[in-house]
């Protein structure tokens, strides 16, 4: 079984999100993508995060009509603040039979090479990179790399940060969220 590993913060997931996951399970050689939920990302502030219960409850409820999609809540049982590839160690030791691979943003790419062992991760891990909109040139020193592969997946151009301050702001924001993931948000009266 091979998976891609979406890491995120998910404050909230939103469609680009899904659509993004949804072709790399439909249209790649992975045969499901895991959400993972990233309690404390190291170059996030946690106190803009919502409680990790209620986005990882979020991801779970965005995904449960997505046979090759899942929600992970794997990385709250690891030390905080976590790195990517102690999590990559510890999911290939849980799961010795599953071959484990990320996915992430070209934007991303760009800085990869400041993450924690990332020489590592390019030894024993494939990259899948989906495209970008970015206002700075996107180059990258990986791009030649044999365990990088370039996905041709829709460009979403929707982020949570745009989507908690529209929802503050008293917005309609529902066309960008699943609804199961819009009636938990506004039952819960969150980023309002």
């Amino acid at each position: 079984m091979k998976v891609g590993l979406y890491f995120g913060t998910f404050n909230p997931i939103h469609v680009g999100h899904l659509t993004i996951a949804n072709h790399l399970a439909e249209h790649s050689d992975l045969n499901q993508v895991w959400f993972v939920v990233t309690p404390h990302s190291p170059f996030k502030k946690k106190s803009t995060l919502l409680e990790d219960n209620h986005r990882y409850q979020m991801v779970d409820r965005a995904t449960e009509n997505y046979p090759k999609l899942r929600a992970s809540d794997i990385e709250f049982k690891l030390p905080q603040p976590n790195y990517t590839i102690n999590t990559l160690t510890y999911l290939e030791e849980k799961y010795p039979d599953y071959e484990f691979c990320l996915i992430m943003g070209k934007d991303n790419l760009n800085s990869f090479h400041k993450w924690k062992n990332y020489e590592r991760i390019l030894e024993r891990y494939e990259i899948y990179v989906y495209p970008r909109i970015s206002k700075k040139a996107i180059v990258t020193k990986f791009e030649d790399h044999k365990k990088v592969h370039f996905i041709n997946a829709p460009i979403m151009e929707l982020s949570s940060t745009f989507i908690r301050k529209a929802i503050k702001e008293g917005k309609d924001v529902r066309p960008m969220l699943s609804e199961n993931v819009w009636q938990y948000l506004d039952e819960m009266n969150f980023y309002k």
